[in-house]
């Protein structure tokens, strides 16, 4: 059900991958299980703090994290962000005159989309936008122009597939889906994903440039909330992105 899309990064603090805990984690989140925290960071100079993220946190406004805090937002273990905090690749301060760790938001959102984790719990405001293509180029520049318009986080994938697994894990309000991938066509993903209830809200945008009138409508029958012909200019596709995400067309 869950993937970070690819193997160990290799980022180790002792014997912890972070990348491996997160998948581990994850995997049981997903799954409907709720994981304990790691107590150890008790040990480590912060107070231990059970729990995970739930629908009655809010966390829109919150300027400064807790490592407690800041695990139930990225769904690990304490454990896992203090070694990240200990070994520099999560920045913050230690409180005067103790040994307490706190991480400031903004670094905590830049930690979360480094490492692929939603940040859509903080409340950011920004638009989740998955892109399905085979053709790296187009993902690359699809991908660039969305994210340096400010208001979308994005995700890339090259097959089905991944896309799959990136619905579930990412949870994006849009997809933007080629119809020929690799592995299977873009009608199945289609279909798969409107069969899910989860993702009964997402927004589906094909692009093509093989199809006939006829296949696209029989697109739009399936599920399918638009079709942009390639080859597009990226602008109007971005417009596109922002008009069935009802924003304004310009940032």
């Amino acid at each position: 059900m869950f993937s970070l899309g690819g193997g160990c990064s290799g980022w180790k603090s002792g014997a912890l991958c972070y990348r491996c805990e997160v998948g581990r984690v994850a995997r049981r989140w997903w799954l409907g299980g709720r994981h304990g925290v790691d107590r150890r960071g008790a040990s480590m100079g912060d107070p231990s703090d059970n729990g995970t993220a739930s629908s009655g946190d809010d966390w829109s406004g919150k300027k400064v994290f807790t490592t407690g805090e800041a695990a139930r937002v990225c769904k690990v273990s304490q454990q896992t962000i203090i070694r990240c905090f200990d070994s520099g690749r999560l920045n913050g301060f230690r409180v005067p005159g103790s040994k307490f760790r706190r991480i400031p938001r903004e670094e905590l959102i830049r930690f979360m989309i480094a490492n692929e984790i939603p940040t859509d719990v903080l409340g950011t405001g920004r638009k989740r936008v998955l892109i399905v293509d085979d053709d790296r180029e187009i993902g690359s520049l699809v991908s660039d122009l969305l994210e340096d318009d400010g208001r979308f986080e994005v995700r890339v994938v090259e097959t089905g597939y991944d896309a799959g697994l990136e619905t579930e894990r990412f949870k994006p309000e849009l997809i933007v889906l080629d119809y020929m991938l690799p592995d299977l066509n873009g009608d199945l993903v289609c279909e798969r994903i409107r069969a899910s209830a989860d993702h009964s809200s997402t927004k589906i945008l094909f692009v093509s440039g093989v199809i006939e009138q006829g296949e696209v409508d029989k697109l739009m029958g399936k599920g399918a909330d638009g079709f942009v012909r390639k080859p597009f200019d990226v602008r109007e596709l971005v417009s596109r992105v922002a008009g069935l995400l009802e924003m304004e067309a310009g940032a």
